[in-house]
């Protein structure tokens, strides 16, 4: 009786292994096709829609030493936005010597956006709809955008870090309160440093202000050398003020000059506001201009790796039967050096 229990006992034993070998060995090829499943599935990627026939190039654009790639925004003489442009409109010199096109595409490639908004004294009456223009801004964004948020008034200071969440942007901006004066430059240059962290490789920033700087540590000097050295675009509106206003500083009444400047510098532009209601409008006019930029390539000679600044030139051609044309572009770039 021993002798058959033991019997018996094994041959059980036997064959609850044998069973559980077959459940284990049936369940690898699963786990595999699942590994696989994981590994290759795709990103999901915001749709973009062709302009023209000009090639398409991927979202990050990965800038060669040997490349200089310009992005460029046409409009026309009622200042609105051209598409559909072919690489034979377009002539591109480097510091006047025009340049043979190598790369050219129009798309709506994700772009890293710093908001600098003013919250100084004089910005009381116009935070509502500074607010309104920034959601505006948002809300015709590219999905995969990503947003950042400096706040100015006797400091500049990063409000919200660089985040694909908008509605980060637009929940501080709910509880901003305006009060002291305006470091206007100083938060222009820490928005530039912020850059340094963005995830894409197209970058800009959006300025909201009344007036001009009146309590910065940096100069116009250091803001405009850092926007040199940065590829970042500035698109500014600024917000005029009356001009029987003679309480306002020289500092104060030279801001639309100063954002002017650094946006044109930029490849950017500046717009002047004197109807609040108006600046939804405007922020959703910058928004789309972001959205549809040519970008012209070439390889510059091998003696401009030389560490100095070059001016770059774009000139367009006037298609038939249209007026003149408008070409916004970067002023030039710091060239490498060996």
């Amino acid at each position: 009786m021993r002798w058959s229990n033991r019997i018996h006992w094994s041959l059980s034993a036997l064959l609850v292994l044998f069973a559980l070998s077959i459940s284990l060995w049936s369940t690898l090829p699963l786990v595999k096709a699942e590994d696989n499943r994981v590994a290759i599935e795709p990103r999901a990627s915001a749709a973009a829609q062709r302009t023209g026939s000009a090639d398409r190039i991927a979202s990050n654009i990965q800038v060669d030493v040997n490349l200089v790639l310009v992005p460029v925004v046409v409009t026309d003489h009622k200042d609105r936005l051209v598409t559909g442009l072919d690489k034979d409109y377009f002539k591109l010199f480097d510091d006047k010597i025009e340049q043979t096109i190598t790369h050219f595409a129009s798309e709506d490639a994700p772009v890293s956006v710093v908001v600098v908004f003013d919250c100084s004294g004089s910005m009381g009456s116009k935070l509502q709809q500074s607010r309104a223009a920034v959601a505006q801004f948002m809300k015709t964004a590219n999905p995969e955008d990503q947003f950042g948020l400096v706040e100015f008034n006797n400091n500049a200071q990063v409000a919200v870090p660089l985040t694909q969440n908008s509605d980060e942007i637009q929940n501080r901006l709910t509880f901003t309160q305006s009060k002291g004066r305006t470091a206007l430059l100083d938060a222009i240059y820490l928005s530039l440093d912020m850059m340094r962290h963005s995830q894409y490789a197209r970058k800009a920033l959006l300025i909201i202000s009344d007036g001009g700087d009146n309590c910065s540590r940096y100069s116009m000097r250091d803001v405009r050398n850092r926007v040199r050295e940065a590829n970042v675009q500035i698109y500014s509106i600024g917000i005029l003020e009356p001009l029987f206003d003679r309480g306002r500083s020289p500092e104060e009444l030279a801001g639309p000059a100063l954002l002017e400047d650094v946006s044109q510098q930029s490849g950017g532009r500046l717009f002047e506001v004197s109807d609040l209601n108006e600046l939804p409008a405007i922020a959703g006019k910058i928004s789309m201009a972001l959205r549809n930029q040519y970008i012209v390539g070439y390889t510059p000679d091998s003696t401009k790796r030389d560490g100095k600044y070059h001016k770059i030139q774009v000139k367009l051609a006037r298609p038939k039967g249209m007026p003149p044309l408008h070409a916004f572009f970067r002023g030039g770039y710091i060239a490498p050096e060996h």
